[in-house]
């Protein structure tokens, strides 16, 4: 377990395995829903994750796999990458169950009954079952991004008139500290009435009224979707990789607290490449720190990693 309020500027030493081998660079592959060709290097040369740059954090275990935080910031510490590499294995091996993790949830001996803890914890949330992570990013000093919060469902969950239901991971890129997020209790106890347009990323929209009591989510916070997503409305099939962002009630008032990319399983077990996609941004930010302008989905040009990472952070 980590302090729940985290201390910024903490480097850990990377862990020592194939993460520190160099990489080749590799071919791009083309995109499109709205995303932007690049190629599997570094955006100026590096491997990715750049060597030498680059600080890991604690791995936790997901199904056959693991999943590991990074940090790269240059020598001068600008925020290069905050991002998540997913071992190949986490996507096509073997995930538990929405039975076997309710089992589990109320067994005499569970298995996943920490979410700070390697093997996380098993939790009802937006009223499926899913198994969720909080890590914290080793180097997160220069930028509002504070902690992980991951989870696994394997049911998807409700939301977007039934877009959501296909089995997913959540990548939440958390901007407060987990003792505020520990906090949230949901759905129905969203602390303030409203959202100033002005606060809105750009293309984002509140849920409708009729699902308000959806809105503000355990151990998250309210949910904001893009209008454009493909999957909305009532095209749940099209769903494959959609950025949420969320809102945190902080002293009453709403603020700008997570950046959360959705990925289907069958999204990522299928990626090779990289595709670039855009971060909309809002008029206001919640902080003079620099935020991310894009985000990123990669994998190794030997195929052994999936990674999901922030980047283009500019001052604010």
């Amino acid at each position: 377990m980590f302090e729940r309020s985290l201390p910024t500027g903490t480097h850990r030493q990377p862990k020592l395995s194939r993460r520190q081998l160099l990489r080749a660079a590799g071919a791009g592959t083309l995109c499109g829903g709205g995303s932007v060709a690049v190629g599997a290097s570094g955006d100026d040369g590096e491997g990715f994750p750049p060597e030498g740059i680059t600080t890991y954090g604690e791995a936790v275990t997901l199904g056959d796999g693991e999943v590991t935080p990074f940090s790269t910031a240059t020598p001068a510490g600008v925020p290069k990458y905050h991002g998540v590499e997913f071992d190949r294995e986490v996507v096509t091996g073997s995930l538990p169950t929405g039975d076997e993790l309710a089992a589990d949830r109320t067994s005499d001996d569970p298995t996943y009954d920490d979410k700070y803890a390697p093997t996380g914890q098993a939790r009802e949330i937006h009223r499926r079952e899913s198994l969720q992570f909080f890590v914290p990013f080793p180097d997160a000093e220069a930028t509002p991004v504070t902690f992980l919060g991951l989870n696994w469902n394997p049911d998807g969950h409700p939301g977007g008139g039934g877009a959501w239901a296909k089995p997913h991971f959540d990548v939440h890129f958390h901007m407060l500290g987990t003792d505020t997020v520990d906090a949230i209790v949901g759905p129905d106890c969203a602390p303030y009435d409203g959202i100033p347009d002005e606060q809105i990323p750009t293309g984002y929209n509140r849920s409708p009224p009729e699902t308000a009591a959806e809105r503000y989510i355990t151990d998250m916070g309210e949910h904001l979707a893009p209008a454009d997503a493909p999957e909305l409305p009532g095209n749940p099939a099209a769903f494959t990789n959609t950025l949420i962002q969320g809102f945190v009630g902080v002293d009453g008032d709403p603020e700008l607290a997570f950046l959360e990319p959705m990925l289907t399983r069958e999204y990522l077990r299928e990626f090779a490449g990289t595709e670039r996609f855009e971060v909309p941004q809002p008029s206001v930010y919640p902080h003079d720190q620099r935020h991310p302008t894009t985000y990123s989905v990669r994998t190794d040009p030997a195929d052994e990693s999936i990674v999901v990472a922030l980047q283009g952070f500019e001052q604010v």
